[in-house]
């Protein structure tokens, strides 16, 4: 039987939720080095999942995350009122190779609902929006609907769907509006002399 989640339980209705990404082999966060500035998200780190409360659905292979959720994965963190969890469902093929190699049961990540006041934040930049689903495959990505808007200092994009692919750290955005901030140049000492001499 796949297990879709470890839970641990600590103080009142606080859960945590780690899930293995793609890779049976994922070291714990303990274990890896942090992540550089500008450094791309590797696949294989463990997504951290905290909420109020967790109601699992071990059929539908779905686990609900209400209240306060924070999910982190290296360093993205993404905020929300409410995520959904998809597990990838039993293949005869994955169940063999579950049964060939004990202790590599960890459930796979299809993708990610989060809904309500979502908040993408890497470094200096912040994604809001509506809704948000996060998807593992065919390459890991997530897709902002619903007003979606971006900063990064004071530059800000907006648009009506916005798709971030975490590997390669780029943006696509529809209907898009940018805002850029010029900053002032100041000039060297030699234009400086040329524009006062004239």
């Amino acid at each position: 039987m796949i297990q879709m989640a470890k839970i641990i339980a600590a103080l009142g209705c606080v859960a945590s939720l780690f899930l293995a990404g793609a890779s049976s082999d994922a070291a714990s966060p303990s274990k890896q080095p942090s992540p550089a500035a500008g450094a791309k998200t590797d696949n294989k780190e463990p997504i951290v999942i905290t909420s109020l409360t967790l109601l699992a659905d071990n059929v539908a292979k779905t686990a609900t995350f209400e209240g306060n959720v924070i999910a982190r994965k290296g360093e993205v963190t993404l905020y929300a009122e409410r995520m959904i969890v998809y597990s990838r469902k039993d293949t005869d093929g994955a169940k063999e190779k579950a049964a060939a190699t004990p202790g590599d049961e960890k459930g796979d990540i299809d993708k990610i609902d989060a809904v309500g006041n979502v908040r993408l934040v890497k470094g200096n930049r912040v994604v809001t929006a509506k809704y948000a689903t996060y998807f593992t495959l065919p390459e890991e990505h997530i897709v902002f609907t619903g007003e979606p808007r971006a900063v990064e200092g004071q530059n800000v994009v907006t648009g009506t769907k916005m798709v971030y692919y975490m590997k390669d750290d780029r943006s696509t955005v529809e209907n898009s509006k940018v805002f850029l901030v010029n900053k002032e140049r100041k000039p060297s000492g030699d234009e400086g002399k040329k524009g006062g001499a004239q």
